[in-house]
């Protein structure tokens, strides 16, 4: 493979995952959670979206796949990892960090079907 044809399927990945990561910051938003942040980078990893609900701050992951099971199994154990690693960087800077209690949810973008939201998934 060329590396002008590696580098058109890496910008199309990009654009199709930033696409997914605003679809699901609308969904989030419509059922009542504020998005803090998207694309959030640490040294130790990246979180796709940061919302809050009330007391309740939640690390999304976001995964556009042909069906739910894909999504969620695309999430690897390194995956979580690295993105409870830099919630907890997250974390540490909120002044109210002590009140705040944390879920890891997953939200599937699936093609010709409203987002799948899965709360608590790891």
């Amino acid at each position: 493979m060329a590396d002008g044809e590696a580098t058109l399927r890496r910008r199309k990945a990009l654009r199709r995952g930033s696409r997914a990561e605003y679809i699901a910051a609308i969904f989030l938003m419509l059922k009542g959670y504020r998005i803090l942040a998207m694309r959030y980078k640490t040294k130790l990893g990246e979180i796709d979206i940061i919302a809050r609900k009330g007391d309740l701050s939640v690390f999304v992951e976001v995964k556009a796949r042909a069906d739910e099971m894909g999504a969620v199994d695309a999430v690897s154990y390194a995956s979580q990892k690295r993105i409870r690693a830099a919630s907890d960087l997250w974390l540490a800077r909120q002044r109210d960090y002590a009140r705040l209690s944390q879920r890891y949810d997953i939200v599937a973008i699936l093609p010709g079907k409203l987002p799948r939201h899965f709360p608590d998934a790891f």
